[in-house]
């Protein structure tokens, strides 16, 4: 009888050729567990998924009491449904004026989708603005506005009219003109290894969309939901955007994403044409409860509270003459080395020795360090001094 990683080498699909292939018997709080009990300190939640930790109460009992009721009933945007409702009154009150109506998906990419579909739709222009080593998904059009050729040459054609200027470049903003539906950016650059722009930079970046009439979407997939410090990371500098993208942390572990914007601009999804983006399993009765938990457990247990803190404990004890730099937003970090094949090695040593961490797809050569928020201090001590073995070790 073929064991499970042999049939999941064999029948899943593989996207590299040198998966982490753990096998996970369950999970709970910061913790993973594998076959002979063998247990790991999640310090990447999912990459950003598991903001309240693993299983957490609220999030798997919300799940059972929507579970008791009803799963899909029919697409989105037709029927009332009580957790889509309850859900967007919610992130509608967490944030500012003109951030009031919001589209239900199933991911990140999808979300990416919708509020570039928006963009065009609203503003009638055809040209996208991203920035270089952006991720924004892997679907067709949310890899376009991606800004690495490296994951996209094999397969253009993607969208026409896309241009990509400088992170952080204030001098850059000038490529953004009348012609340019949106200007799409993570509010802190995660797969590039995690880039905190400056306040000035965005301020400008909001300036200049404002001059010229384009819209600005902000991707806070990977940011979102408290991950910073703030609830939304677009609160550190001072603005607000046209349209805000969210996924990963909302669901408690659960998919969903969704894309928010002002009642004017969301409006025209629904004439000419009709049905301007329909979704078949957007805003599931199910994700949404446990995304309302996911909401109110972040709030109620006052987890940004403690995350400056938390975050920096890990600066402090992450010191180690094979770390060169530092960067961090919150509980959203990386730890940069010499090279990838330095960092890799580190990485398999951690995971052997119980500690999950990873790297990032256009910054090799750094370590992904974003742990549940629900971490404590010993947890984080704990998986610091495992690291710095880890290190030593090889």
């Amino acid at each position: 009888m073929p064991s499970t990683r042999a049939l999941f080498l064999s029948h899943v699909a593989q996207t590299s050729d040198f998966p982490l292939a753990l096998e996970i018997l369950n999970a709970k709080g910061v913790y993973m567990y594998g076959r002979k009990g063998k247990k790991y300190i999640d310090l990447i939640s999912g990459i950003g998924v598991s903001n309240v930790g693993h299983l957490h109460p609220r999030v798997v009992n919300a799940v059972k009491r929507q579970l008791r009721k009803y799963m899909h009933l029919m697409v989105y945007g037709e029927f009332v449904q009580t957790p889509q409702v309850q859900l967007a009154e919610r992130l509608s009150g967490s944030l500012p004026e003109g951030l009031d109506c919001v589209y239900f998906v199933n991911s990140g990419s999808e979300a990416v989708e919708g509020a570039l579909k928006l963009a065009k739709r609203y503003t009638a222009r055809p040209k996208l603005v991203s920035c270089h080593n952006a991720y924004h998904g892997s679907s067709h059009g949310a890899l376009s506005v991606s800004g690495s050729e490296y994951f996209k040459r094999k397969f253009r054609p993607l969208l026409p009219e896309v241009y990509h200027i400088n992170f952080n470049q204030i001098e850059d903003l000038s490529h953004i003109d009348t012609d340019t539906a949106a200007v799409i950016v993570e509010t802190v650059q995660g797969e590039s290894g995690v880039r905190v722009p400056e306040r000035a930079y965005m301020q400008a970046l909001r300036q200049r969309c404002d001059q010229v009439g384009a819209l600005l979407i902000l991707d806070e997939i990977q940011a979102g939901f408290g991950r910073t410090g703030k609830f939304w990371a677009f609160e550190h500098f001072g603005i607000q955007p046209d349209i805000l993208v969210c996924a990963k942390g909302m669901g408690g572990g659960m998919p969903i994403g969704a894309f928010i914007s002002s009642s004017e601009i969301m409006d025209t999804l629904r004439r000419e044409p009709i049905l301007g983006h329909i979704s078949t399993f957007g805003g599931h009765p199910v994700s949404c409860a446990a995304s309302i938990a996911t909401f109110d457990t972040i709030h109620k247990e006052k987890l940004m509270e403690s995350v400056p803190k938390k975050a920096l404990l890990f600066r402090e004890l992450l010191q180690h003459p094979r770390i060169l730099a530092f960067r961090g937003q919150g509980l959203m970090m990386a730890a940069e080395f010499e090279s990838f094949e330095l960092l890799k090695k580190i990485i398999d040593k951690a995971i052997e020795m119980g500690v999950l961490t990873d790297w990032f797809l256009f910054c090799d050569n750094s370590m992904r360090i974003a742990p549940p928020l629900i971490i404590s201090e010993r947890e984080i001590r704990k998986a610091c001094k495992i690291i710095h073995k880890a290190i030593d070790a090889v």
